[in-house]
């Protein structure tokens, strides 16, 4: 039980440690909120190419929020698990 508590402290202390700044959070959760008023939108339209261009704003709307967060975030450093293939080690 105790390595499960000391395994489970480090393991918070590295995720604390690679978290963004304020600002960037703050710019990341109202791009998350916009995309999903739009989302939202989307679903209130009926199946077709209307609502699928609708979803896919929203998807490109959280995206831009992300990386303009990453962008603004500690000299541009990117969080291990922002990686390409770092979730593989």
């Amino acid at each position: 039980m105790r390595k499960i508590l000391i395994t489970l402290a480090a393991t918070s202390a590295l995720a604390l440690g690679a978290c963004q700044s304020p600002a960037a959070d703050k710019v990341e959760d109202q791009a998350e909120a916009k995309a999903d008023a739009v989302d939202a939108q989307a679903d209130a339209m009926p199946e077709g190419p209307a609502k699928e261009a609708t979803e896919d704003k929203a998807d490109a709307i959280e995206a831009a929020g992300e990386e303009k967060a990453n962008a603004m975030d500690d000299n541009g450093e990117i969080a291990p698990s922002e990686v390409p293939g770092a979730e593989k080690k």
